[in-house]
């Protein structure tokens, strides 16, 4: 059986250990949790040609977006009063470009934690610069409430994940493209997915993060594979 092509647009890095050059690249846990689903992953190097996008693109079966700095606050039509970490509007405006193509193309998407918040934002939605709980969303482990039979709900087999959390923005008003389907007791939007796809799901969290021995975290990953298929 064919192995679906997964594009996971890349991150910028001025240097790396062993290279000379900047480089692209992605998380290690992003791409086990893809081989593990079946998929092979491809890494799309950043870029602000919308044919190269485009035929890239057109090549894969599904897209991957993955965590990273924070969202440019012009990116939706905001003025920066907060303080912001790894703000690239280059990499904005490419992550943007490939999710809108993604869309239109009705190709599945997993979006995670930077992710969600660019698929929101690509969708005409905004962000909150730093939540005021961020402690209790910052590199650590919690539950929220999943809503029942739900894209979500169905990928992960739970209602009730248990997740890490490593952000300290998140959606503030919603794209009217999407719906909630997953969030924390302080009310944050921890999940939404696409209302007229056929899969586009987001998650604030990081479930490569626990993948490996959690089967709901890995859910994503596979449901992810089995619609791109």
């Amino acid at each position: 059986m064919k192995q679906p092509l997964i594009a996971i647009p890349g991150k910028l890095s001025p240097e790396a250990v062993g290279h000379r050059t900047p480089v692209v690249s992605c998380g290690q846990n992003y791409i086990d949790a893809v081989h593990r689903a079946g998929g092979l992953p491809i890494i799309v190097s950043p870029t602000n040609d919308r044919d190269v996008i485009a035929s890239t693109l057109a090549r894969c079966d599904g897209m991957l977006m993955i965590g990273g700095g924070d969202v440019s606050p012009t990116k939706y039509g905001a003025t920066e009063w907060a303080r912001l970490s790894g703000v690239n509007e280059f990499l904005d405006e490419f992550e943007i470009a490939a999710c809108n193509h993604a869309i239109e193309t009705e190709m599945p998407i997993l979006a995670v934690c930077r992710g969600q918040q660019v698929l929101n934002v690509a969708l005409g939605g905004t962000l909150i610069q730093h939540l005021k709980t961020t402690p209790d969303h910052r590199d650590t482990m919690h539950g929220i409430q999943v809503v029942p039979g739900s894209r979500l709900a169905l990928a992960m087999g739970t209602t009730d994940p248990f997740i890490h959390s490593l952000h300290h923005q998140a959606i503030e008003n919603l794209a009217s493209d999407l719906a909630v389907v997953g969030t924390h007791q302080d009310g944050t939007i921890e999940a939404v997915e696409h209302k007229g796809s056929t899969w586009i799901v987001g998650v604030q969290w990081h479930p490569e993060d626990t993948a490996r021995d959690d089967p709901s975290q890995q859910g994503l990953f596979n449901t992810l594979i089995s619609h791109a298929r």
